[in-house]
């Protein structure tokens, strides 16, 4: 099947540079590769259940984001142990620690992926 997709040239360049100093035979090979990543730690995460710790960690844009984020960070105070914030030039760093149900820290992260301001959340599950 053929698609196409929207993505930045300095990210599309980055992604080529990867894969061809990785030795992959194509771009599609690389892709269908991404894919299948995203999908297993997808499902990984979907499959954790009772109660986590874990760590959040994500990028954003400061002055676009930074009360709402507030707000998400209020409504999941059941959750949220403690965060640890620093600042990069017009980006800030945030990693939130976590421990509580599995749902309600998905839920968490999911909210947090919404955002156009918010760059990546990655998830590390320190116990399941």
């Amino acid at each position: 099947m053929r698609t196409s997709f929207n993505i930045p040239d300095d990210l599309l360049e980055e992604f080529d540079e990867t894969w061809q100093a990785e030795g992959l035979d194509s771009r599609s090979r690389a892709v269908r590769e991404a894919m299948q990543e995203y999908i297993a730690a997808h499902t990984t995460f979907e499959s954790v259940s009772g109660d986590v710790s874990a760590t959040l960690a994500f990028d954003y844009q400061h002055e676009h984001v930074i009360g709402d984020l507030h707000d998400i960070q209020h409504d999941f105070q059941d959750v949220i142990v403690t965060t640890s914030h620093i600042h990069e030039d017009g980006w800030c760093l945030e990693t939130v620690f976590c421990r509580g149900d599995a749902a309600r820290v998905r839920d968490l992260v999911y909210e947090l992926r919404d955002f156009d301001a918010v760059g990546r959340v990655k998830v590390l599950l320190l116990r399941s």
